[in-house]
């Protein structure tokens, strides 16, 4: 849009080593939580350090704005895209459909189910994976065929699900169709086509945007309690149990922070870029800029908010570790 950059920035607050290219300056800063892209025009800690010239921030419309601003998130969603794409050239171990533990008196265990039983398909689909096994009993309706390798023979049981209480993966008790089994813990490499890693990549990518924003949501209306909320420490020490795991568990997280970032710089925060898409929409309907009284006072609040964000997960973290 012929924004003029000042600053680029890994780190905020003092900078520790800097150099200018390209008429910008780039710079390594103190504090190690993100960092920023700082545009003529454009600046947090003084909303009222405006500019008029060509190249400003300001002087571009709201959509042009609104454009740079969902630019930088866009970056993160395309990052996560890129990472599972290569984690999904890399064939990704997955769990295989073999059953483990068969749970008394449930449909697996009536209809005859055993432990190590390899489930090959259900009603004719077959299966790749436990979780396309568990999205299928999940969505089913009326009884099951299963088709079963056992002990090196194929067997064909039919079940119906049926609705159980469980937990889902932000701890809430929630009602879902299952049959009564676990998983082995057996896993194989995924094998991916051309197609078939574009797909991966697109799936792992929606799925991570969509859980992050579902946990917002349910953070917000307080049904996941805010223990749960993690800071730099929780990802120092996920990151270096990932390390642990191998490369591709690395992969996977910095795929999940990268989209984490791009989630939450999309909330409505003054400070953050869905704050100030917030205020280039009020000046797109109302053809009227917030006052700077206005801007200010909210950019204070919204820097407010992320500090004590940033402080509860700190707070979290040092507990967790002292417990």
């Amino acid at each position: 849009m012929g924004v003029y950059i000042e600053v680029f920035s890994i780190g905020f607050g003092k900078k520790i080593v800097s150099f200018h290219k390209w008429g910008t300056e780039w710079r390594i800063a103190m504090i190690p939580l993100g960092g920023y892209v700082k545009m003529k025009g454009q600046d947090d800690s003084d909303p009222a350090n405006i500019s008029d010239d060509n190249d400003s921030y300001t002087t571009k419309t709201p959509l042009q704005r609104i454009f740079i601003l969902l630019a930088g998130p866009l970056a993160n969603f395309v990052l996560a895209f890129v990472i599972y794409f290569i984690i999904a050239l890399g064939s990704p171990n997955v769990l295989s459909p073999v059953i483990g533990k068969v749970i008394n008196d449930s449909p697996a265990f009536v209809a005859g189910l055993e432990s190590n039983d390899t489930v090959r398909s259900i009603n004719g689909v077959a299966l790749d994976s436990w979780k396309d096994m568990a999205t299928m009993i999940k969505e089913s309706e009326g009884d099951l065929k299963l088709e079963i390798l056992r002990n090196g023979y194929v067997e064909y049981i039919i079940l119906s699900p049926k609705i159980t209480k469980t937990t889902n993966i932000f701890n809430e008790v929630v009602q879902r169709k299952m049959i009564g089994i676990s998983s082995a813990g057996v896993t194989h490499k995924l094998e991916l086509g051309v197609l078939e890693t574009l797909t991966f990549a697109t799936e792992q990518t929606i799925f991570a945007s969509t859980m992050i924003f579902t946990g917002v949501q349910k953070l917000i209306m307080g049904d996941v309690p805010a223990k749960e909320l993690g800071g730099v420490i929780s990802i120092v020490k996920i990151t270096a149990d990932a390390t642990d795991a191998g490369w591709m568990s690395v992969l996977f997280f910095a795929a999940l922070i990268s989209v984490n970032l791009g989630v939450l710089n999309l909330l409505p925060i003054p400070a953050l870029d869905g704050g100030h898409i917030m205020f280039n929409l009020y000046e797109l309907i109302t053809k009227r800029i917030p006052s700077e009284k206005v801007l200010i006072n909210l950019t204070i609040a919204g820097w407010v908010m992320l500090f004590g964000l940033m402080g509860l997960g700190l707070f979290n973290d040092i507990t967790r570790l002292m417990s």
